[in-house]
């Protein structure tokens, strides 16, 4: 689990309870259903007009890939292993991989790997790789744009709310109470409307394009590394090419590894 996704979502909320506790603004107000209802399914409803009902099916996925950071390797861990394979392969060849091929976790790895132990074209296999990860940043990108779009609805409909609820205030000017409870309840659904887009559904958004980058930066590592497998790269040059993916804070110590 994404440790910082549930600490931003906690935070937000005391953010807002707190925050109106401190202005003076009543918890209570904050029961408005009808405020609810035209922010939390109005957004759900323009994503289903907005999106074929495939992808309105994915949309519980994309929640659990905010929540649930992407299993990825550590660069080290992965720029050692191709030093690995490149020594087995200097000293037995090629093919001595083969038996490697079952250890490796990683479908896209394993893939690429199998393709260079049949002996695959180099260019096709270089561009069976970048295929697959063209197609995975599409699918990032699918998932990101629910998010994007809920970010833009949400605040909007929130004027619409406050629209709604001044309308019905207006209806009730000749009781003052009664006016400023429904003005009161026409900005909540202001709040909501901002508040989901701005603390939710964006933040949502970039948080799958931070995992989508890493993994996109791993697979590109991967690519490298294969290719360079494949080339007949000493150990020291894999080395030197796959390095450029980790941070030069992390890389002295990988060295000293090595």
């Amino acid at each position: 689990m994404e440790t910082s996704t549930v600490v931003g979502l906690v935070m937000g909320v005391i953010a807002i309870f707190v925050g109106m506790v401190i202005k003076g603004a009543p918890l209570s107000s904050l029961n408005n259903p009808a405020a609810f209802l035209i922010i939390i399914m109005g957004t759900i409803a323009c994503l289903f007009t907005g999106f074929p009902m495939e992808h309105m099916k994915k949309v519980p996925k994309f929640f659990g890939k905010v929540i649930n950071r992407p299993k990825l390797r550590e660069p080290g861990e992965v720029l050692q292993q191709f030093v690995e394979l490149s020594q087995i392969a200097r000293r037995e060849g090629i093919l001595a991989l083969e038996s490697k091929v079952q250890e490796i976790e990683d479908p896209f790895f394993r893939a690429g790997l199998g393709m260079v132990i049949d002996g695959m074209d180099p260019e096709f296999v270089s561009d069976v790789l970048d295929a697959e990860l063209t197609v995975m940043q599409a699918r990032h990108a699918e998932a990101r744009s629910t998010f994007r779009q809920a970010g833009t609805y949400a605040p909007t409909l929130g004027v619409l709310g406050a629209v709604v609820g001044l309308i019905a205030a207006l209806g009730n000017m000749n009781d003052i109470d009664a006016l400023g409870h429904a003005i009161g309840a026409a900005f909540i659904a202001t709040l909501l409307g901002i508040y989901t887009g701005y603390v939710l559904w964006l933040p949502f958004e970039n948080k799958l394009k931070i995992f989508s980058e890493m993994e996109i930066s791993q697979k590109r590592m991967i690519i490298e590394g294969i290719l360079s497998l494949q080339a007949g790269d000493s150990p020291t040059a894999i080395e030197a090419k796959l390095m450029v993916f980790i941070p030069q804070s992390a890389r002295e110590g990988i060295k000293t590894e090595g």
